[in-house]
């Protein structure tokens, strides 16, 4: 569904009448105002700290503009309002959307996206049977195949970010150490894609 669907990072909500019909496809949506945990606010703290000490100019890596990301998809507060509104009105909710409209927003498979879900499930099983350096292969292949799956590329990121910093943040090292550039084994990072991101362009609003 990740690749059909353009799953890009939760929160994804994909909307599912009764009779298990798809009336939107994923797209980014949140239960109200958010709230940041703790351990997240201090990253979120500390970046934006760090990137205003940076240097304006020089041909060093720039830290990453967290507003990037936090920014973008629909308007926070009110899109409960809009699955109220369908769970009230149902097919007649202005939200709600016919099955040709749900597949004319959702995101195309062609054979290269086809190819590119076959090398996530590969690579996923190599990991998980030992074979890293075969995973890490078909991993870099998905992402070249499908550059624009969030997912697909953040699993990848986020299993040698826990290998290499571990604890409950590692999940969250998407990049290569400082110092260990060269030693990353992705064709890309968390910081390096979203940079060249326009701002509020990661998660796209559909409402």
């Amino acid at each position: 569904m990740d690749a059909l669907f353009g799953v890009v990072n939760i929160p994804n909500v994909v909307w599912i009448d009764e009779d298990g019909v798809i009336v939107r496809p994923a797209e980014p949506g949140w239960p109200g105002p958010t709230v940041w945990p703790e351990s997240l606010r201090a990253l979120i703290a500390e970046r934006a700290k760090q990137a205003a000490a940076e240097p304006s100019s020089g041909d060093g890596p720039k830290r990453l503009d967290i507003t990037r990301i936090t920014q973008g998809g629909q308007d926070r507060a009110a899109y409960p309002d809009a699955i109220r509104d369908w769970a009230r009105n149902g097919a007649a909710s202005r939200y709600a959307l016919t099955p040709d409209q749900v597949i004319a927003a959702s995101q195309p498979r062609g054979t290269d996206q086809s190819a590119a879900a076959a090398h996530f499930e590969l690579a996923n099983h190599l990991w998980r049977t030992g074979d890293r350096d075969g995973a890490i292969e078909h991993f870099n292949e998905t992402h070249r195949l499908q550059p624009d799956n969030w997912t697909y590329k953040r699993q990848a990121w986020s299993l040698i970010g826990n290998e290499r910093v571990g604890g409950e943040m590692g999940r969250f090292s998407q990049n290569p150490l400082p110092g260990e550039e060269a030693e990353w084994p992705f064709i890309s990072s968390f910081d390096a894609d979203v940079a060249a991101l326009a701002p509020g362009t990661y998660y796209p609003k559909t409402m």
